[in-house]
């Protein structure tokens, strides 16, 4: 060997493999937390999570889920693999949890529906589903949308565009702008749905809104992809959360949907959720089947049990079933009382601006209306920690803390 090559060898063997590596963005939700922890103001307060507190800020495992995972471990299961689409049961009480009890589609047997890694799961294999086998590879999503919905399907090969949804100027619904954006989209797209609960602006059309989405997204042909990561989470009742997906059903739309468990049984790291996907009969739901067996055994081969087990034991027992009901609504009634008392204390601290959104909203997010200065300043004054856009999580208000994040909103907002 040549000195050159020698002395070139030496130096790519003491060269690391990886050094290549740039350093990627910080998440802007966790650094919201690390700035938050390190604050040693007593009245701070964490509004980025996107977890259910309980009114002391603490984490909240239902009664319910108590009870049913009491009774799993009781029931001394193995620890057995899953199939590749998890467990039977558990799949099946989804779909009914979603489409309804006594839904045709579920009777005609026209559902597939497959466990997934929770909501994020679900839209992974929605998306390399749809990647591999849509007649188109473009999907609309509202402006904005959650964080992870664009790289999920960016990363399944799917072209992403947007559809005007959120309106800064009444932090409402752009009904005029959402529905003439929806009639321009070209034929044959994929359009993503919020169900319920917008994430991340709390913004919901009402049911007359969502009848005439529908009309449009049927003359423009267009397929829907139903996110519903807050069922029941949202107004604190099942079914009535569920209406977008049902109404949609019933005027002939055959959907995929995501489902997750994280929120309305708390189960967040029991990663437990559905993908579904409605077909025109029995035959095709089978074939579907058998593809998104294909993309999920090389993706993760098959999902955990434990909080399956737990998901459907709840679902099942009809006295679980009814305690579990319960408790999705006092979680949302917490949430929708934090919302009145805010906007009550900014009214009693003199605030002039219209805060009729924070109650308008629904959901654990609300968009302030603020600017990123006035966030700023709500973090550096303050120690009030959100999102640069103005995002807060209700679940971090308390009856503790209420007061002061009023008078901080009215400080950065007079």
């Amino acid at each position: 060997m040549s000195v050159s090559k020698k002395l070139f060898s030496t130096a790519v063997r003491g060269k690391s493999w990886w050094s290549h590596v740039e350093m990627g963005p910080p998440d802007a939700i966790l650094g919201v937390t690390e700035a938050f922890k390190a604050d040693k103001n007593p009245k701070k307060i964490n509004l980025g999570v996107g977890a259910y507190r309980d009114d002391q800020g603490k984490p909240f495992v239902l009664p319910s889920v108590k009870e049913a995972e009491r009774q799993v471990i009781a029931a001394n299961l193995d620890k057995e693999y899953a199939g590749i689409v998890g467990l039977p049961e558990f799949t099946k009480l989804s779909a009914k949890l979603a489409l309804g009890e006594n839904s045709s589609v579920i009777t005609d047997k026209r559902i597939f529906t497959t466990q997934s890694i929770s909501g994020t799961g679900a839209l992974r294999i929605g998306s390399e589903f749809l990647s591999k086998y849509s007649k188109t590879k473009v999907i609309y999503q509202p402006t904005p949308t959650w964080g992870n919905h664009v790289p999920v399907f960016k990363f399944a090969g799917m072209d992403v565009k947007q559809y005007r949804y959120y309106d800064k100027s009444t932090c409402g619904f752009d009904e005029a702008g959402a529905l003439a954006d929806i009639a321009q989209i070209p034929e044959g797209s994929v359009i993503l749905l919020h169900a319920c609960a917008h994430n991340p602006t709390g913004v919901d059309p009402s049911r007359e809104q969502w009848k005439k989405i529908s009309d449009i997204v049927k003359k423009r042909n267009l397929f829907v992809f139903f996110d519903m990561a807050y069922q029941g989470f949202a107004s604190g009742d099942v079914d009535n959360d569920a209406f977008a997906v049902r109404y949609f059903l019933e005027q002939g739309h055959n959907i995929v949907l995501a489902q997750s468990f994280a929120k309305n049984m708390g189960l967040y790291g029991e990663r437990v959720g559905a993908f579904s996907v409605v077909c025109a009969d029995a035959d095709e739901a089978a074939r579907v089947a058998s593809q998104v067996k294909i993309l999920i055994r090389p993706l993760y081969s098959n999902p955990p049990v434990h909080g399956a087990r737990i998901a459907s034991r709840i679902l099942a027992d009809p006295a679980l079933n009814k305690q579990w009901l319960g408790d999705v609504k006092l979680m949302a009634d917490r949430i929708i009382t934090m919302r009145t008392q805010l906007k009550d204390l900014l009214a009693k601290e003199g605030s002039t601006r219209n805060w009729e959104h924070i109650t308008n909203q629904i959901g654990m997010f609300c968009f302030t209306g603020i600017n990123p200065q006035q966030v700023e300043k709500l973090i550096k004054e303050h120690s009030v920690y959100l999102t640069k856009d103005g995002r807060i999580s209700v679940a971090g208000i308390s009856s503790n803390n209420v007061a002061y994040l009023a008078h901080a909103l009215h400080q950065v907002t007079k």
